[in-house]
């Protein structure tokens, strides 16, 4: 896969390649692989480039409305 840059600027260029990476490898190990660092060297520069990550997903069903239902509880204080 080609990286084009608009311009030389280094900062703009490493959020790119992190940006492709995590979208190529689909998790930060596999992304870490692609460029060639750690792990823990992506998730710094996730943190630095504020990249939104784990991505959101698209259209999640929305919560059901009301809380559930609890079956009773065996530990639930007894009448005195």
């Amino acid at each position: 896969m080609a990286v084009v840059l608009d311009d030389l600027n280094l900062h703009k260029a490493e959020r790119l390649l992190c940006e492709r990476a995590l979208a190529e490898g689909g998790t930060i190990v596999e992304a870490a692989k692609l460029l060639g660092i750690t792990r823990h060297a992506l998730k710094r520069r996730i943190v630095k480039h504020q990249i939104p990550w784990p991505p959101k997903k698209a259209a999640e069903p929305p919560a059901p409305s009301g809380s559930p239902s609890l079956p009773p509880s065996s530990f639930a204080a007894a009448p005195r």
